[in-house]
């Protein structure tokens, strides 16, 4: 009697680990890039609460779409499509990976075409990244690595419509007070939200500009982050109707998860 027991046991912890693995999981990352990823997500309980308000809405939005058997296309808008479009893009895609979000597809572009900032490059390269230089000139193309599994992200300047961008259907998500004042029409979005970040652009060339990189980049990568782990509960929810509120933030709320074990 006790091997069976021990043995339903085995076979509880198996079946409990293989769900975390297809839902959670870092194993496709990059090596060097899963120590950062460690981090953001063990700590998305300090995402300020006035910012979980709109990020709780993009998060239910994408979820519909994906209940509703429809891929989520996410287009990042600034400005210039230089900073802090192209760090959303690579983060969103990369929690999409880590909470087994096949059906999420990242964008970015801006209301004009600049380049790249090689500054935000850089960053992203401290972050883990492994990012190819694969052409120069004025508006370069960089082949950005995250996952084993996955093809790399092209990231070059280029407008929010452009080919290669989803035309119609997707969820504009604004990342620049300008382009948002500027751009109150985003063509084509099924939803639009203003997620602004502050331009490290303004520290380029002083002491602080490897610091202001650094913060934004964990900042954005700890909302795109708190997003996907909120649609991977939704949908989760969505499978298990017994699944309750608290159980749902437990799974990313360590403070809840130990209030409710």
């Amino acid at each position: 009697m006790k091997s069976i027991v021990t043995l339903c046991i085995v076979a509880l912890c198996v079946a409990g680990c293989s769900n975390a693995s297809n839902t959670q999981s870092d194993a496709h990352l990059l090596p060097q890039l899963r120590p950062y990823v460690h981090e953001v997500a063990n700590d998305l309980n300090s995402v300020p609460d006035e910012r979980k308000v709109v990020l709780d809405e993009i998060a239910t939005t994408i979820a519909t779409r994906l209940e509703n058997g429809e891929d989520a296309d996410l287009t990042f808008i600034c400005t210039a499509n230089s900073r802090r479009s192209h760090m959303s893009q690579i983060w969103a895609q990369t929690a999409a990976r880590y909470y087994g979000l096949d059906r999420i597809h990242a964008y970015s572009g801006g209301t004009q075409a600049t380049a790249c900032n090689c500054r935000t490059i850089t960053a992203m390269r401290r972050a883990g990244f492994a990012i190819e230089d694969a052409t120069t000139g004025d508006n370069p193309l960089y082949l950005v690595h995250y996952a084993d599994d996955r093809p790399p992200i092209r990231s070059y300047s280029k407008m929010y419509n452009a080919d290669g961008n989803p035309k119609d259907g997707f969820i504009a998500l604004m990342t620049c007070s300008v382009a948002d004042k500027t751009c109150p029409v985003v063509e084509g979005a099924v939803a639009r939200y203003p997620i602004h970040y502050v331009d490290p652009k303004f520290c380029d060339d002083t002491p602080t500009e490897t610091t202001a990189y650094n913060e934004r980049c964990r900042q954005i990568a700890q909302e795109m982050f708190y997003i996907m782990s909120h649609v991977r509960s939704q949908m989760d929810a969505a499978k298990d109707p017994k699944v309750t509120r608290d159980q749902m933030n437990a799974k990313t709320d360590p403070q809840v998860a130990r209030a409710n074990p």
